[in-house]
């Protein structure tokens, strides 16, 4: 799956879940840690959302993630 399209698809879940924050394009994107994908979404100032891609293909919202995804 291409990179702009999960971060397309991460953003609109981001907005739909009540996100008020504009995540930067150029800062977010996509990593794997572990063998696990995942989806970053940030801002000048943090680590908004994290979404975890799940092996159908469906994106997970996470209320914790691995710490090598808040640093940059």
């Amino acid at each position: 799956m291409a990179q702009e399209e999960l971060l397309r698809r991460a953003m609109a879940a981001y907005f739909r879940s009540g996100g008020t924050e504009q995540p930067s394009s150029s800062a977010s994107g996509v990593q794997e840690v572990d063998g696990l994908t995942y989806v970053v979404l940030r801002n000048v100032n943090a680590v908004l959302s994290v979404y975890r891609l799940r092996p159908n293909g469906l994106l997970k919202g996470l209320k914790r993630w691995p710490k090598e995804l808040s640093e940059y």
